[in-house]
């Protein structure tokens, strides 16, 4: 996707949503697959050290005597590290991936301006709306995915794939934060933390899958974009009455 000349402009006689124009979205993918990476790499981080905690707690249920104050803050400190940085790269992630986002579905407006059944603003709205920030993401990406499509209809089991996976990490780390709030025994907080640790394998599955589908839409769009405005509909010449 490097070196991709600018995007072309439709002519006046296609229609297009007001302030919808076309523009590249290469740049913000490029941040976005190396951001992506940082998160996967914290991730991975994150699941070293709650292996590490699952160990000391372990051994703390078997012998308490076995563990020592300095293995306990060892494996506290290394966990805290991970879950900065695991905040940092995500929040990183998420203002350039609403950027992305936001101009993707521009574009699809540019392509498709009939083809969206939410307005622009839930984009970013969508997101922070309690109930359904469930499922809008997903419909406006569906909606961006085939507007974005050249030729025959492409399967989503990408979209849904990266939506599952983001879903299923929101709802597993929800329940091990509060999982983990509430443990009072070694044995409790070895679940939480085995739910965690759950959690953080989801968090880097769905930051792979979310590379691959923005890596995918955005060779999508620029293929679809360089191929230029359609032809208007050809009219004969009909004999005047």
């Amino acid at each position: 996707m490097s070196g991709m000349p600018a995007y072309p402009q439709p002519s006046a006689q296609v229609p297009v949503h007001p302030g919808a124009f076309l523009k590249s979205p290469v740049g913000l993918s490029k941040a976005l697959v190396i951001l992506f990476g940082a998160v996967i790499a914290a991730d991975l981080f994150a699941v070293a050290a709650g292996i590490g905690q699952l160990g000391v707690v372990g051994r703390l249920i078997d012998n308490p005597e076995a563990v020592s104050t300095a293995d306990a803050d060892r494996a506290d400190a290394l966990a805290a590290a991970a879950a900065v940085l695991q905040t940092l790269f995500r929040i990183a992630t998420i203002v350039v991936f609403l950027c992305w986002f936001w101009r993707v579905r521009v574009n699809a407006e540019v392509f498709a301006p009939d083809g969206h059944g939410k307005a622009r603003g839930w984009t970013i709205g969508g997101w922070f709306c309690p109930v359904v920030n469930w499922w809008f993401p997903r419909r406006i990406a569906l909606d961006i995915w085939h507007a974005s499509t050249s030729g025959p209809a492409r399967a989503t089991g990408l979209v849904n794939g990266w939506w599952g996976l983001f879903t299923a990490y929101w709802v597993v780390g929800w329940l091990a934060s509060r999982q983990f709030a509430v443990a009072e025994t070694p044995e409790k907080i070895q679940l939480a933390l085995g739910s965690m640790l759950f959690a953080d394998v989801l968090s880097a599955l769905a930051a792979i899958a979310a590379v691959l589908f923005v890596r995918r839409l955005t060779a999508m769009q620029t293929e679809k974009a360089l191929q230029g405005p359609p032809a208007p509909p050809f009219v004969p010449n009909l004999p005047a009455l």
